[in-house]
């Protein structure tokens, strides 16, 4: 809106009077209705001269001056030459060293009070047009400070991934990104987003976002969906889990992956790259997680080569863009009712590179809290790499 109302009013700058009226007339028809009062948002001009714009449309064109030179009223600022700065000050208190607040969100009725009460006469829709001339806008947080936790080695953990995505590759072996989605809960809840929809109809969900009870159980129902995405052939694979997000519940989603689809896409191979995150169901301090893999190593005889993505960088695991992203735009604005509504949902979810993902229900329950013992951790085969061993591992299957 505030990008909009921007470019009208310096598009505005360059017309005469009526001009002006007639450009803003012409808008309002091209908003159709209700576009009086959205022009008069986004310009701050009078309705009445709106109007009188949409009426002058009609008319024969005048090419001749409208008023005589000096003609017409002289802004707020050529009264009050000093308003500017106090509306710049009362706007983004930032720039005044005396009050300790270094940041505001004021509105508009609130700047225009506080210049008020400094003695100026001036209306709201005055302040807006001189913020928007100032290059003043409505902005939200931008998340792009990764702060601490941007660790020394990253950039040469992503060399040293893409350098083992190169090696499988040239194989022919599956390389996966792998991750749990946020967990939803399942009833008749607002879902973020917007969709289309035929004049007076709506979409109706609860008023609080309790979530839908389990008889048996008593106990909300969630839906975890555990994601595994192909990077070779650009496809997808989703685990709905409904108990907890554990380490049992991530390996058994890669074992139902290979099971119904990896054996058979990749049947030759004899190692498997993962992709993961430094923490949760698959995180590197996670002993249950690999205890749980050299079990699907044995399982499958699979050689399991792991690399973990450092710290605060999790939103650059393909998985989260080429997956993820596309299953939250499919489901926007449809509130998740039930199980097998997410399932359909995601199954249906595409984009234009042609891809695709395969969905299942995970029934079961996963204990949380399993202790792994260092015993137990000793009896893995497992070899670090040289570089951080702590985030890049090879499992070997274990002999019967």
């Amino acid at each position: 809106m505030e990008d909009i109302a921007h470019l009208h009013m310096r598009t505005l700058e360059h017309f005469n009077e009526r001009q002006r009226r007639i450009y803003a007339g012409s808008l309002a028809k091209q908003y159709g209705w209700g576009g009086i009062t959205r022009v008069h948002t986004e310009t701050g001009m009078d309705a009445h001269t709106i109007m009188r714009g949409i009426q002058e449309l009609t008319e024969e064109p005048v090419f001749d001056r409208i008023r005589k030179v000096g003609g017409g009223r002289k802004n707020t600022e050529y009264h009050q030459p000093k308003i500017v700065s106090a509306i710049e000050l009362e706007a983004n208190t930032k720039t005044d060293k005396r009050t300790i607040v270094h940041w505001t969100s004021h509105s508009l009725a609130h700047i225009t009070q506080a210049v008020q009460k400094r003695g100026f006469q001036i209306a709201q829709t005055a302040i807006r047009r001189i913020l928007i001339n100032k290059g003043y806008a409505l902005k939200a947080n931008k998340k792009d400070i990764e702060g601490g936790r941007n660790h020394p080695d990253r950039d040469k953990q992503f060399q040293h991934i893409n350098m083992q995505g190169l090696k499988m590759q040239i194989q022919g072996f599956p390389i996966l990104s792998i991750d749990a989605k946020k967990t939803e809960k399942i009833g008749n809840m607002k879902n973020h987003g917007k969709e289309w929809m035929p004049k007076g109809e709506n979409t109706k969900v609860d008023v609080y976002d309790f979530g839908k009870k389990d008889p048996k159980t008593k106990k909300i129902k969630k839906a975890i969906p555990y994601g595994i995405y192909d990077i070779l052939k650009k496809q997808g694979f989703v685990n709905l889990g409904i108990d907890a997000n554990t380490a049992e519940f991530a390996v058994h989603s890669l074992t139902t992956w290979w099971n119904t689809t990896g054996s058979k896409e990749y049947a030759k191979a004899t190692e498997i790259l993962l992709f993961a995150d430094c923490g949760s169901s698959n995180g590197y301090t996670n002993k249950l997680w690999k205890v749980c893999l050299q079990q699907f190593s044995n399982q499958t005889k699979l050689i399991v080569n792991v690399c973990h993505y450092p710290p605060g960088t999790s939103k650059w695991n393909d998985i989260e863009h080429a997956m993820f992203s596309f299953i939250t735009i499919n489901w926007r604005a449809r509130p998740l009712t039930a199980y097998e509504v997410i399932l359909e949902l995601i199954k249906h979810t595409k984009n234009k590179t042609g891809l695709r993902i395969d969905a299942v229900l995970d029934e079961n329950h996963y204990e949380t809290g399993k202790k792994i013992s260092d015993e137990e951790m000793k009896e893995l085969t497992i070899h670090g790499d040289e570089f951080h061993p702590e985030w890049n591992y090879t499992i070997m299957p274990q002999k019967n």
